[in-house]
């Protein structure tokens, strides 16, 4: 069971796809640090751009994976499909779909890709996929669900030569608590009880988030209601703090300097958390080796994909028997037998 891991970051779809039993037999990333990082864990340089990529030259695979970047596309509301990709970084992708016709396709992105330029990025993606042959399903997953304590929401988009994938039959799981993931000791960031509020009767929201104060910024104060300072636009999300029995919110990118502090109610502390706790929360194993700048970890990690997520996905793909060949084969003779008698 082979695969190609495409925009592949620091290997987040590889480690899910590799416990699921699969074999990587290409990579590519455009991002050199990223590259470094995939070397010191995989033992191999991801090839540099997608779009020097020649299909043909690729080995057979039987699935592809993708968390692309989201991009407009120049043409709207055409349904032009493939056509309409043009010019974008999805069109190699498409190139290398249509020369190589992989059995499944995996595709990650953020969420907002649902709204991203009105809608029309994401009907041109499915309208493509379907054109290149493929039966296409997609969902909003959260790795909170997955056994990860972390509300992270992604978009899945898988297409299939065969029946679609079905969402349905993904195992979930109750969200664990943010606690369980957590290093009982270390050198730890802890802040000054001066450096923080805590708030009155905190909630848990349904996404499984308890937040219980925010760290004392200086903000203005005239006319907001009481309560509600940690809403000002100067406390955004890393000014919050969360109690660890909840999960914790999305790990972001932009977050280089790692401003995610976290309350233990038994202790009556603040600290920050870590950034191999960090590490934890995406379900990388202890044993990654990370990039040795610690902003550029940070950025990398928030990047990634979350691996129980992804390891999941592959491991429904083949309890769907999605990757049979034999499983299109009726369809085929249905549409064969039709064209037949119509001709006739």
């Amino acid at each position: 069971m082979k695969f190609i891991d495409l925009f592949s970051g620091i290997g987040g779809f590889r480690q899910g796809f590799e416990k699921a039993g699969f074999r990587c037999v290409f990579s590519c990333e455009i991002d050199r640090k990223c590259r470094d990082v995939y070397a010191q864990n995989f033992g191999e340089i991801p090839f540099e751009d997608i779009r020097k990529i020649n299909p043909i030259d690729l080995e057979y695979f039987d699935v592809l994976v993708a968390g692309f970047p989201c991009q407009p596309f120049s043409i709207c509301g055409k349904k032009r499909g493939f056509e309409d990709t043009r010019g974008t970084i999805f069109f190699d992708i498409c190139k290398i779909i249509k020369a190589k016709q992989p059995q499944v396709i995996v595709l990650e992105n953020v969420k907002h890709l649902i709204h991203h330029d009105g809608g029309n990025t994401l009907e041109i993606i499915l309208v493509s996929l379907e054109d290149l042959g493929y039966n296409v399903n997609y969902k909003m997953l959260n790795a909170k669900d997955f056994g990860i304590a972390q509300h992270r929401e992604r978009i899945f988009i898988i297409a299939t030569k065969g029946k679609e994938f079905n969402f349905s039959q993904l195992k979930v799981k109750f969200p664990p608590k943010l606690r369980d993931f957590l290093d009982e000791t270390g050198n730890f960031e802890i802040l000054n009880k001066s450096e923080y509020t805590l708030i009155d009767y905190p909630r848990k929201q349904d996404s499984g988030l308890l937040f219980v104060g925010y760290r004392n910024k200086g903000t203005w104060k005239t006319g907001v209601r009481p309560h509600t300072e940690h809403l000002s636009r100067v406390h955004r999300q890393p000014n919050r703090i969360y109690s660890v029995d909840g999960v914790h919110p999305t790990i972001p990118s932009q977050e280089t300097s790692g401003r995610f502090f976290i309350y233990i109610p038994e202790e009556d502390m603040v600290r920050k958390l870590t950034l191999k706790e960090c590490y934890r929360l995406m379900g990388f194993p202890e044993d990654f080796k990370s990039h040795p700048i610690t902003g550029e970890s940070y950025k990398q990690i928030g990047n990634s994909v979350c691996v129980p997520v992804v390891e999941a996905i592959a491991k429904e793909i083949l309890n769907q028997n999605l990757l049979s060949k034999e499983l299109n084969e009726p369809h085929r003779k249905t549409e064969e037998y039709i064209q037949l008698m119509l001709f006739n």
